[in-house]
Parts: structure tokens; C-alpha cells; sequence
């Protein structure tokens, strides 16, 4: 069937290896064979299925890689291959899907042709801890990435922040180790990051905070340390959920309560230094008593030992006592005149 755009086989129970025929059919726009039982690895057709904009594979029994050939979608918005048993690496040939990133020029949207009695809910969508519906009038409005609940091994490719456009990514659920790739602030769109149960180390980017369409983060059960990066909208996350960080027993300062332990030094050695009678307030007067003692000390030593500076001084000393003596006299006489007159 060359000419079919969309096949929607989700949620029965067919079962056996992804389906061969669909190869012929080269228009196609909308393929979902979600909630089955296929399995085998995923076919090279695939990567032949060039006009394919939505790729829903999840919720099967698919095993291997993930094709490197599925890089050849380039108009692909959307896939999901979340609970299978895809393993490997994540491909950092991904960073080729152009239509999920914003240098890729949007069109008026998906051109899908459906009819009047198919079933509004095209696509559901596990974003912001919700299951989202998309129906036929919105769902070229997503982009996306849902490969969570798998058995993928290896780091986060740098590559993937390059993927702008994505509005939620899904790696939950999986084996990643690593880090979290410096650069993902770069990801300008996203509203949904969720890399939790995973294997991720090092400290969580500081360009995370310039997420600002982020409304939902959840980085919990990994093996993150450090200092969590500040910002008003990861404080935002962290009051509607209180659990995104959890698992990283590493992690530290706020919005936690578990100080960093630069922070625990500095006030354990102050309480150490305060219990040994060392109080900071207390040795700031002590020294500046002392410095003012010892400048009056040298002043006095200098006029004892300097002839020359002694009479300079009791001079300048005679001048000054001489100028306030006149200026009171003459001040006085001024206000008595002026009290007589009146």
C-alpha cells in the first residue's frame, strides 16, 4: 500500500517480528504499533521509511540496537521505543534527526490526512509526570524523544543537545553512565527532562537553570554529586517536586537541606574556633586598641627623641591654642555687643 500515510495497530496483541510489508509502504506519515508483542530486532527498513514523522514502537519486546539508519528520518518529530529491551549504546548520530531541531524550517504542520470518525487521541505522550493526549489537530505541534525503560548502556551523547526543538526527552529507567552533558541548556524548548533511575555521575550542569520552558525535571537515582546549580526555575521544579533530586546522596546545598562540605568546614572550624575561646568580635577590638596604643606610643617616642619634632609640635600646639583663644574672645564680644544693643 504505497499511498497509506497512517497505520494505527496499537494496544491488541499481535505478536512475531516487525511487520515486513510496511516497507512497501513509502508515504507513510503516522506508523504506531505501541501496546503488542512484537519482537526481534528493529529492521533496517526502518531507515527507509522517509517520510515518516511519528515513530511509535514502545511498549513491545524489541530487542538489539537502535538502528543507526533511523537517522535517515530526517523529517521525524516524534519516536518512542519506551519499554522494550533495546540495549547498547544511545547513537550520537541522532543529532541528524533536523526536524527536531529548530534550524530545520517548520512547515505548516503535518500534513495528515485523517477522517472525521478516527479516534481523536492519536498520541499519548508520558511528559511533566502526566500522560498527555495529542489528537489529530495537535499532534504536529510535538517533538520528542521517549526511549526510557530499556537497557541502554554508555553516556549521553553530547550530540543530542543539539536537538533544540525537542519539547520532552525520556531516557529514565535505563543503565547511562556518565555525565550529563555540559551543554544541555542548550536544548531551548525543553518542557520535560527526565533522566532518572539511571547511572549518572559528576555534577549536574550549571546551564540546566537557562532551561526556562522546563516545567518538569526529575534527576532522581542516580550517582550525581556537587553543588545543585541555583536559579528560580530549577526552585520552582524543586517545590512541585520535592523528589527530582533524590537518590544522589551526593548532592548538596540548597534547595537541600545537606550543606556542601566546604560549607561544613568553614562552620564547623568557626564553632571550633568559638569553643576555644577564639571569638572573632572579640579579637577585632582586641587589635584595634592595640594598634591605637601602639601609634600613640611612636608619637610619644618621636617627640621624646626629636628635639626638632618636639618644638615643631609644641609650636603648631602654641599656634592652635592661640587661634582658638582669639576666635572665642572675638565670638563672645560679638554676642554680648549684640545682646547690649538690643
Amino acid at each position: 500500500m504505497p499511498s497509506m500515510e497512517f497505520l494505527i495497530l496499537s494496544n491488541n496483541s499481535f505478536s512475531g517480528n516487525f511487520p515486513s510489508w510496511i516497507q512497501n509502504s513509502s508515504n507513510l506519515l503516522f506508523l504506531d504499533l505501541a501496546v503488542n508483542k512484537f519482537y526481534g530486532t528493529l529492521p533496517a527498513l526502518i531507515g527507509e521509511l522517509l517520510n515518516l514523522k511519528f515513530l511509535l514502537l514502545n511498549h513491545n519486546m524489541f530487542y538489539g540496537d537502535i538502528r543507526a539508519n533511523i537517522t535517515n528520518l530526517i523529517l521525524l518529530q516524534y519516536f518512542s521505543l519506551a519499554s522494550n529491551n533495546i540495549s547498547g549504546a544511545i547513537p550520537s548520530s541522532l543529532s541528524k534527526l533536523i526536524a527536531m531541531t529548530l534550524e530545520h524550517p517548520q512547515r505548516g504542520g503535518t500534513n495528515l490526512y485523517v477522517q472525521e470518525d478516527m479516534n481523536k487521541d492519536l498520541l499519548s505522550v508520558v511528559m511533566k509526570r502526566q500522560n498527555l493526549k495529542y489528537g489529530i489537530y495537535t499532534v504536529y505541534d510535538m517533538f520528542g524523544i521517549d526511549i526510557s525503560l530499556n537497557h541502554l548502556t554508555g553516556g549521553i551523547p553530547d550530540e543530542m543537545t543539539s536537538l533544540n526543538r525537542l519539547y520532552t526527552l525520556n531516557l529514565s529507567w535505563n543503565h547511562l553512565s556518565g555525565k550529563i552533558p555540559r551543554n544541555i541548556g542548550a536544548m531551548k524548548s525543553l518542557e520535560s527532562l527526565d533522566l532518572s533511575r539511571n547511572n549518572l555521575s559528576g555534577e549536574i550542569p550549571t546551564s540546566l537553570s537557562d532551561l526556562t520552558y522546563l516545567s518538569s525535571l526529575d534527576l532522581s537515582y542516580n550517582n550525581l554529586v556537587g553543588r545543585i546549580p541555583t536559579g528560580r526555575q530549577l526552585d520552582t521544579l524543586y517545590a512541585e517536586n520535592p523528589s527530582m533530586y533524590s537518590g544522589n546522596n551526593g548532592l548538596c546545598g540548597p534547595p537541600l537541606k545537606k550543606n556542601c562540605p566546604g560549607n561544613n568546614a568553614l562552620e564547623h572550624g568557626d564553632q571550633q574556633r568559638r569553643q576555644n575561646g577564639y571569638d572573632p568580635v572579640v579579637f577585632f577590638y582586641f587589635g584595634l586598641t592595640a594598634g591605637f596604643v601602639a601609634g600613640l606610643w611612636i608619637v610619644f617616642c618621636a617627640l621624646l627623641f626629636k628635639r626638632a619634632w618636639r618644638n615643631a609640635y609644641f609650636r603648631l600646639f602654641d599656634k592652635l591654642h592661640d587661634n582658638v583663644y582669639v576666635f572665642v574672645v572675638v565670638t563672645w564680644g560679638m554676642i554680648t555687643s549684640k545682646t547690649t544693643t538690643s
